[in-house]
C-alpha cells in the first residue's frame, strides 16, 4: 500500500505539473501556429473532451479490472499525449517572425526602410518586393496552417491518460487502507500533487524565455526580446520533459497486484483476495457499492440528487465559478503582458510563485478552521458566504489598475498634427510617409523618441539605420521629426516603446490578484463540504461525479473558447501569416481588453 501510495502520489504530482505547462504555454503556442484566441480554447478545451470521454466508464468499471495497470497505462497515454504536441515543432520548421528587410549596402550603413519612389524606381522593388518572394517560399507547405490539429490531438490524449488516475486510485486507497486511515491518505496523495503545478508553471516561464528554435538559430541574430508580442519561446521543450514524467509515473504500477490485503487485518485473510477465482466477482464485494449504480437505480437517484434544493445552488454554483477560473486561468498570462508590458515568462513564474502556492494555503487553511472550530452545515454556508463576497468586492478593484493602451500611430493615436490621408484603410499614411511606399500588412514596429510605436520603421519615414540585430537604430525619421517640431535627432529604436505608467501598476494588480485568490480558496473548502452534507450518504460519490460533469461541461469546456472569442473581439492589429491571412493578435485595445 505504501508503495501504492508513493506511486500515486507521483502520478498527480505528473498530470499536474503537465497540465499546468500545457495552460502556461497557451499563448506560445497561439504565436508559433499563428492562430486565434478562440482556436487556443478549443485546443484547451480538447483535454476536457477526452477526459469526459472516459471519465463515466472508468468510474463504472471500478473495481471489475486491475486498477493499477490501468492506471500505468493511463499514464503512458498521457506521455504519448504529450509527445505527439511535439510532432509540429519537428515537421515545421524554423519560426519566420514578421519582420521588413532593410537590405544592406556596403556593410557599414544600411539603405533607409523608406525608399522614397525615385524615377528609376530600384530601391522601391529592393525594400517591398522581398516579402512577396518570401509569401511564396513559404507557401508551399500551406499544411504548416493546420498543424495545430497534433497539440489538439495530443491535449485530447491527455485527457482520456488523466481519466482513471484519480477515481481509480482514490477507490483503491479506500479499498485497501484501514477506515480511519484513508481520508488522510487520499489527503496526502492530494497534497503532493499540489507541487506540480507550481513546478510546471517554472518551467513554463524558463521555457518562454527561450527562444523556439534554441540551438538552430544564432539568437545574435533575433532582432526581438520576449516582451515583444512577436516572441515565442521554446514551447516544445517542456512538452518533452512532460512526456518523459508521465512515462515514468506509469512504471511502478505495473509491478502492483491487483488486489492487497486490507491494511491491519489478519494474513489468513489474503486468500479470499487472490484475484481470478472462479467465482471472484461474488466473493469480493467492492467496498463502494454505491459508486456502480445500476441503470435502474439511475434515474431515481438523479431525481432524488436535483430534488435537493442546496445540492441543485451548489451546482450552479459551482459551474459560475468554473467559468470564472478556468477563463482567467487560461489568459492571464495574455493579460499580464498586454497590459503591464511584462513578458509571457515573468508572468508566468509569478503565478507559478506566488499565486499558486497562495491558493493551495487558502485551501488547506479553509479546512482547518472547519476542524478546528467544528464548524457545521449552516456555518460552513455563512463562512463561504462571506468570502464569497469579500471577494466580489475585492474584484471591483481591478478598474482601478487602469493603464493607457499602447500608442500606436495610425492605429490608436493620429500622427500628430499631420493630416491622413483620404481612404479610412490607409490611416496609418500620413503626408509624412506618403512617398516610402510601405506595405500594409506589416508588423516591425519602432519605437521613436517622441514615445510614440510605428507599425514599421517605413510608417515612421525613417531614411538610414545603423547597427544589426537587437540594436538597430533608425535615423531622420520624417514622422518622428514632424512631432518634435525639427528638434532632436528624430530617429527610432527597434521594438515597440515601453508604457512606464503600467509597469508601475503592476505590483498592485498582483497583490490584489493574490488576496482575491486566497479568499476564494478559503472559501473553496467549506462550499465543498456543504455539498458532501446535504446529500445522503449513499449518494456522495455520484453527487461528485456529477459536480465534476457539470463543472467541466459546462465551465471547464466552454470557457475558454468564448472568452477566447471575447479576447479576439479587442484585436486592434492582427499579424499576418507567411502565406497571407490573418495570423495572431499584435495589439489589443487595453481598456476594452481589461
Amino acid at each position: 500500500l505504501q508503495i501504492f501510495l508513493g506511486a500515486l502520489a507521483f502520478s498527480f504530482f505528473a498530470k499536474g505539473f503537465s497540465g499546468s505547462y500545457m495552460k502556461s504555454m497557451s499563448s506560445q503556442i497561439e504565436r508559433r501556429f499563428e492562430i486565434s484566441s478562440s482556436i487556443v480554447g478549443i485546443i484547451d478545451g480538447s483535454f476536457e473532451i477526452g477526459n469526459l470521454m472516459v471519465m463515466v466508464l472508468v468510474s463504472y468499471l471500478g473495481p471489475r479490472v486491475h486498477r493499477p495497470k490501468v492506471i500505468a497505462v493511463g499514464c503512458l497515454i498521457m506521455s504519448l499525449g504529450a509527445f505527439l504536441s511535439v510532432m509540429p515543432q519537428f515537421l515545421m520548421g524554423r519560426y519566420n517572425y514578421e519582420r521588413i528587410t532593410v537590405t544592406v549596402v556596403n556593410s557599414s550603413t544600411s539603405v533607409s526602410a523608406c525608399s522614397p519612389a525615385s524615377s528609376e524606381g530600384h530601391p522601391v522593388t529592393d525594400a517591398t518586393e522581398t516579402p512577396s518572394t518570401m509569401k511564396n517560399f513559404g507557401c508551399e507547405k500551406t499544411t504548416n496552417s493546420y498543424l495545430w490539429l497534433f497539440v489538439l490531438m495530443g491535449n485530447l490524449l491527455r485527457g482520456i491518460g488523466e481519466a482513471p488516475v484519480m477515481p481509480l486510485g482514490v477507490s483503491y486507497i479506500d479499498d485497501f487502507s484501514k477506515e480511519e486511515n484513508s481520508a488522510f491518505y487520499i489527503g496526502l496523495v492530494r497534497s503532493s500533487g499540489m507541487f506540480g503545478p507550481t513546478l510546471g508553471f517554472l518551467l513554463g516561464s524558463f521555457c518562454a524565455s527561450l527562444w523556439v528554435d534554441i540551438g538552430v538559430v544564432d539568437i545574435d541574430a533575433i532582432s526581438i526580446n520576449p516582451k515583444d508580442t512577436r516572441w515565442v519561446g521554446a514551447w516544445w521543450l517542456g512538452l518533452l520533459i512532460c512526456g518523459a514524467v508521465n512515462f515514468i509515473a506509469s512504471l511502478p504500477f505495473w509491478f502492483l497486484p491487483y488486489s492487497l490485503p486490507k491494511e491491519g487485518e489478519n494474513e489468513n485473510l489474503k486468500i479470499s483476495h487472490l484475484p481470478f477465482q472462479g467465482d471472484h466477482c461474488k466473493t469480493d464485494p467492492p467496498a463502494q457499492p454505491h459508486i456502480y449504480l445500476s441503470i435502474a437505480d439511475f434515474f431515481p437517484a438523479l431525481k432524488k440528487l436535483f430534488g435537493n434544493p442546496i445540492f441543485l445552488v451548489y451546482i450552479f454554483l459551482t459551474i459560475l465559478q468554473y467559468n470564472s477560473l478556468v477563463g482567467l486561468i487560461t489568459y492571464e498570462t495574455k493579460f499580464m503582458e498586454q497590459q503591464f508590458n511584462v513578458s509571457v515568462a515573468r508572468a508566468i513564474f509569478l503565478i507559478g510563485v506566488i499565486l499558486l502556492p497562495i491558493t493551495i494555503l487558502g485551501m488547506f487553511l479553509g479546512g482547518f478552521l472547519i476542524k478546528k472550530f467544528k464548524l457545521h452545515i449552516t456555518e460552513m454556508a455563512k463562512f463561504a458566504c462571506i468570502t464569497f463576497i469579500v471577494a466580489y468586492l475585492l474584484n471591483l478593484l481591478y478598474f482601478t489598475c487602469s493603464c493607457e493602451v499602447l500608442q500606436v500611430a495610425g492605429l490608436t493615436v493620429p500622427y500628430s498634427g499631420l493630416k491622413h490621408l483620404s481612404s479610412p484603410k490607409n490611416s496609418f499614411m500620413a503626408s509624412c510617409n506618403a512617398d516610402c511606399s510601405c506595405k500594409l500588412d506589416q508588423w516591425d514596429p519602432v519605437c521613436g523618441d517622441n514615445g510614440i510605436t510605428y507599425m514599421t520603421a517605413c510608417f515612421a519615414g525613417c531614411k538610414s539605420s545603423t547597427g544589426m540585430g537587437k540594436n538597430m537604430v533608425f535615423h531622420n525619421c520624417s514622422c518622428v521629426k514632424g512631432q518634435v517640431h525639427g528638434l532632436g535627432n528624430s530617429s527610432a529604436l527597434l521594438g515597440q516603446c515601453q508604457r512606464e505608467s503600467c509597469t508601475k501598476a503592476f505590483p498592485y494588480f498582483l497583490a490584489l490578484q493574490t488576496a482575491c485568490a486566497f479568499i476564494l480558496a478559503l472559501g473553496g473548502t467549506p462550499t465543498y463540504m456543504i455539498m458532501f452534507r446535504s446529500v445522503s450518504p449513499d449518494l456522495k460519490s455520484f453527487a461528485v461525479g456529477i459536480e465534476t460533469l457539470g463543472g467541466r461541461v459546462l465551465g471547464g469546456l466552454p470557457a475558454p473558447i468564448y472568452f477566447g472569442a471575447l479576447i479576439d473581439e479587442t484585436c486592434l492589429k492582427w499579424g499576418t501569416k507567411n502565406c497571407g491571412g490573418s495570423g495572431s493578435c499584435r495589439v489589443y485595445d487595453t481598456k476594452a481588453f481589461r
